[in-house]
């Protein structure tokens, strides 16, 4: 109704001017009977009105389309009345969507063809990577373990690249099945151990029960609790020799916890630690940081349906908690 008082607001102001400007004329001129001229006002005021109104019904979808918004794209090809300007909108409108889901089906194609060829890249550069670390077995202290460190920070890098390509298509990558969190721990600390002995950080694993299964993907939580990890040890490198990594059941949800106590996180980057290459004031103390681990992690877990939780203080640590809503608790194992 408002949209249709506003296309027709000039059409009105212009009538009612008219009527006044007639009766002006007529006064001017000696006329000087008031009640035939409001009596033919009246009539024309009926008149204007009666165009409006019908006006008015006979397009009332139109106008209520044009209102409405769009739930979806399959609202485009709603029809109304059969006037020409109904019509062209509607012919305009399924010609948009036309032209729109053909950009999609080419954006989607060029997007399927650049994760493959990350995905066969990354696993490509894996090979040398391999090779270079049996070379280097053979040699001598230190070079061999600095050789293999950075192998390791490559292999890090990547395999943030790989998940990074395999985010946009997570919804296709993930299997949900149960997982124990007591051997995905083991797994992850079995296979960061270099890591841990190079920054002289070691994994402290605390369990209240004895079991604690969750309905998860087990490579996208390896990969969650990899990074959760990485960034424990990297930023309590030099201040502490350990990391707290932690079970724990609490109003019947499960949470695995990863507590450092390093360097902390300022006030001012908490609420953007998780924004995609935002490294904050200890990314620029530590050159190594990307600012896209935390990112990644926080997209895996809602895709998941886990929660992130997030304490920290400067100078004291910092605690990160995924969150299981549903789990299974298995004894005597």
């Amino acid at each position: 109704m408002k949209l249709f008082f506003r296309e027709h607001a000039v059409l009105i102001a212009v009538q009612i001017v008219q009527f006044f400007v007639v009766l002006a004329i007529y006064w001017l001129d000696g006329y000087r009977h008031l009640l035939p001229a409001f009596y033919a006002i009246f009539l024309g005021l009926f008149f204007l009105a009666s165009y409006l109104a019908y006006h008015y019904l006979s397009r009332r979808k139109f106008y209520k389309r044009l209102t409405n918004e769009l739930c979806s794209l399959d609202d485009s090809f709603q029809t109304t009345e059969s006037s020409p300007i109904s019509q062209a909108l509607n012919h305009l409108l399924k010609d948009q969507y036309k032209h729109y889901q053909t950009r999609i089906k080419e954006l989607e194609s060029k997007q399927e063809e650049h994760l493959k060829f990350m995905d066969q890249w990354v696993h490509q550069m894996k090979t040398p990577l391999s090779v270079i670390e049996l070379i280097a077995q053979n040699l001598d202290e230190p070079d061999s373990s600095s050789i293999r460190e950075e192998t390791d920070r490559m292999k890090t890098g990547l395999n943030t690249i790989l998940y990074m390509a395999r985010l946009r298509t997570i919804e296709q990558d993930f299997h949900i099945k149960p997982v124990n969190l007591s051997k995905m721990i083991k797994e992850v600390n079995g296979e960061n151990k270099r890591f841990y002995i190079r920054n002289h950080v070691y994994p402290n694993v605390l369990q209240h029960k004895r079991e604690v299964i969750v309905e998860t993907d087990e490579k996208w939580l390896f990969f969650i609790l990899t990074q959760l990890i990485n960034n424990a040890v990297k930023y309590s490198k030099g201040k502490s020799n350990r990391i707290d990594i932690t079970i724990f059941e609490k109003e019947g949800e499960a949470v695995l916890e990863v507590k450092d106590f390093g360097v902390g996180i300022p006030e001012t980057d908490k609420r953007r630690v998780f924004d995609p290459f935002y490294t904050g004031e200890n990314g620029r103390k530590f050159r190594e940081s990307t600012g896209m681990g935390l990112y990644l992690t926080k997209e895996a877990a809602n895709h998941l349906g886990h929660r992130i939780g997030l304490e920290s203080k400067v100078g004291q640590g910092s605690t990160f908690q995924v969150i299981f809503e549903k789990t299974q608790n298995l004894t005597g194992m």
